[in-house]
């Protein structure tokens, strides 16, 4: 059973003219379709441009599936503004909705009368993925692998799997019969591996071949299609790529493909032309004022430069022909590149270290890891989904702005304008890197070099506002300051006229001091005979003072000395408390002091080398030989030797000792020294035997006072035979000191 003639006109549909349906209506547009006007056949693919793919499914889906419907049911629907724009939304979910089963498959595109470029809907070519990319054009001819292939509208419109070949099949039928040529453009120029197969026989090309080798010299891929006026012809393309590269194409003539060539190349000259201005100018600008903020801009219009020739192919095709590989690092490399730089320069023209100082060590950290998962993605992981990484850092640098104008940076406007104007020209860029026909033109291929010149354009105009900004301030600084120095200035004329004031005052107070110390002067000079009369008799006075003072200063002294002598002598006689020894011998260096009076009273003598020469020690009172450096502390051979307790009390002790001859309770002298009964009965002990050895020496005296006790150590010590080696040196300094 064959479909009515509505359905097979809907299959034949190439594109629709989206002004056609906006200047009739919902109202006009559904009205058509009552059965009083039944749709009749239409001609297909004859218009200059190309419309959307969605909308071209839309109209599809509206004419098969609601022609007749809507012709039963239009005359009693309420066609309100707000309903018909419901309906529309309605029938446009409907439509997305139906995509997938809604085309019919494998239909011809056909090239009629009047059209001179077509755009390759999805309707009309076929697909057959090659993993292995094995497969010949036999192979994919033969009916395993024919069945295989798969209509263009029920598969990605782009390449998933990178690396994997792709066999595209059009079939085309020539029904002009004006005999004109017609040629296949591939729109992406990023594609590696392109082998076209006509009936003359394949024809290779691709980003991976040099530029020269191509047929047509033109940025893109041209094939020319054998077409015969009333033939039908099935081309076949195998596509491989490392990235992920849409399928997009069109059909051109030879006429309008000439056409376009110069419209094309003589606006790519003019984008590029503004960019070497701007670039020259700004440079320019840098060496006049060596503000390296021109040079960062100088730097971002160069990476902007380096990303358009490497997308628009101009770069391979005059800068680097021969030279694939090159061509490829450009490609993957000039995206990255453009964000640092672009980066670099936002940071600074948004003066970011100083306005955002929490924000700008985030955004630069995102901005590197970004640069190196794009870099490790075009070398290694090769995803072809890596400028979804561009969306987290240039989303920063935006946010970045916004906070920036929001705390009152004017210039940020300026900047978030330019770059809201290629935010909307990348969305055309994204699409078309999905395979998604989205109103794919002239405009919008290059709505991204527009918006590139007008951002460069504004961001220069903002750079210069800046810098007007800049200058404003300044001035408005130099005029604050010219005020103050008026000010300052009439400041200082008054303080000059008090200043004169003050001298004047000054001259007139100096003249009557003058005259007031004139007369003071007269009365000093008497009343200072008088005083020097009086001084000659307090002379005479205070030179008798005088001598009474030096004779009883005389007296004084000859009273301490006795006094000391007085309490020594009570000492060596008596029994003395020990508030009262205390205050002889108050502290530790008065002790030492007095160890080393006794010990060295009849001058030093090394024990140790016997040399008589000495110098200060480390510690205090203490002796060191300047021959063998032997060092002697005061309390060396003494009782007081490594005593762990108050030399004083240790003194005190000794001379309780002796004094009782060695029979003082232990318990009374713990008491009286606040010491512990261990301590005092060991010293104790060690005072006993040294009075035992004192009165069991030769040279003891019953009267002899209790100092004597304190050297029987050292006395001791002195008794043992000691053999010391005196060498030769020793003797000569002997003798010179002799």
């Amino acid at each position: 059973m064959r479909p009515p003639a509505w359905a097979a006109t809907s299959k034949q549909l190439v594109c629709c003219d989206l002004r056609s349906v906006g200047a009739l209506g919902p109202r006009r547009f559904f009205g058509a379709c009552g059965p009083a006007a039944p749709p009749g056949p239409r001609a297909a693919s004859t218009r200059p441009r190309s419309c959307g793919m969605g909308l071209v499914i839309l109209q599809s889906f509206v004419v098969f599936h609601f022609e007749a419907p809507m012709a039963c049911f239009s005359p009693r629907l309420p066609w309100g503004p707000w309903l018909r724009t419901a309906w529309v939304g309605l029938l446009l979910v409907l439509a997305l909705a139906h995509t997938g089963h809604g085309a019919p498959a494998g239909d011809t595109l056909r090239i009629r009368a009047g059209a001179d470029e077509i755009l390759v809907n999805p309707l009309f070519y076929s697909i057959l993925e090659d993993p292995t990319g094995t497969l010949t054009l036999a192979d994919v001819q033969r009916p395993a692998n024919a069945r295989r292939f798969v209509l263009g509208a029920r598969t990605a419109s782009s390449m998933q799997h990178v690396g994997a070949a792709y066999w595209v099949r059009l079939p085309v039928s020539n029904q002009d019969s004006t005999g004109r040529h017609w040629y296949l453009e591939l729109f992406d120029s990023h594609i590696n591996d392109i082998t076209f197969y006509a009936p003359g026989g394949p024809r290779r090309t691709g980003a991976d071949v040099p530029f020269n080798n191509r047929r047509f010299r033109y940025k893109n891929y041209l094939f020319r299609l054998p077409l015969a006026p009333g033939r039908a012809q099935v081309f076949y393309l195998r596509l491989q790529s490392n990235s992920k590269t849409s399928f997009l194409s069109q059909l051109r003539t030879e006429e309008i493909l000439a056409s376009h060539f110069q419209t094309e190349y003589g606006l790519l000259g003019l984008f590029y032309g503004v960019l070497l201005i701007m670039v020259v100018y700004n440079l320019f600008i840098y060496l006049l004022t060596h503000d390296p903020t021109y040079l960062r801009y100088v730097l971002y219009v160069l990476s902007c430069g380096l990303l358009f020739l490497s997308e628009d192919g101009l770069g391979f095709q005059y800068l680097w022909p021969e030279l694939p590989w090159f061509n490829q690092a450009v490609i993957a490399g000039a995206p990255i590149l453009l964000l640092l730089t672009f980066s670099y320069y936002a940071r600074y023209f948004l003066d970011a270290p100083q306005r955002l100082p929490r924000l700008d060590p985030v955004v630069r950290a995102v901005v590197l890891g970004s640069a190196i998962l794009l870099l490790a993605d075009a070398v290694w992981v090769r995803s072809g989904l890596g400028f979804w990484l561009y969306l987290l850092p240039y989303g920063l640098v935006y946010y970045e702005a916004a906070r920036a104008y929001q705390l009152g940076f004017r210039p940020a406007r300026l900047f978030l304008l330019a770059q809201a104007l290629v935010s909307a020209s990348l969305l055309f860029l994204i699409l078309r890197k999905l395979g998604i026909d989205a109103l794919t033109n002239t405009f919008t291929v290059y709505s991204l070099n527009m918006a590139f010149v007008a951002e460069v354009v504004v961001l220069s105009y903002a750079l210069g506002d800046k810098i007007k900004a800049i200058n404003d301030d300044t001035i408005e600084a130099q005029q604050r300051l010219v005020e103050q120095l008026r000010s300052k200035h009439v400041a200082q004329g008054l303080l000059v006229e008090q200043l004169h004031q003050n001298e004047v005052l000054k001259d007139r107070l100096n003249s009557e001091l003058e005259a007031l110390v004139a007369q003071r002067t007269t009365e000093i000079k008497n009343k200072g005979e008088t005083i020097a009369a009086q001084n000659r008799e307090l002379l005479e006075a205070n030179g008798l003072l005088s001598l009474q003072s030096a004779a009883i200063t005389k007296l004084n002294t000859d009273l301490q000395a006795d006094l000391h002598h007085a309490q020594e002598a009570r000492i060596t006689a008596r029994e003395m408390d020990f508030g009262e020894f205390s205050q002889l011998y108050p502290d530790k260096d008065a002790c030492l002091a007095y160890l080393a009076n006794l010990k060295w009273a009849a001058g030093y003598q090394c024990r140790k080398c016997g040399h008589g020469k000495y110098c200060e020690g480390r510690e205090l009172y203490a002796r060191r030989c300047t021959r063998c450096r032997y060092a002697e502390s005061a309390t060396a051979y003494t009782l007081l030797h490594k005593c762990k307790f108050s030399a004083v009390k240790a003194l005190y002790a000794v001379f309780l000792l002796h004094t009782h001859k060695g029979q003082y309770p232990i318990a009374e002298m713990s008491q009286l020294l606040d010491l512990r009964q261990a301590t005092c009965w060991s010293f104790g002990q060690k005072t006993i035997d040294a009075i035992h050895r004192r009165r069991a020496s030769a040279d003891y005296d019953e009267q002899e006072d209790w100092t004597h006790v304190l050297l029987a150590i050292a006395e001791e010590a002195d008794d043992a035979p000691t053999i010391h080696p005196i060498p030769i040196a020793s003797i000569a300094e002997k003798a010179a000191d002799t």
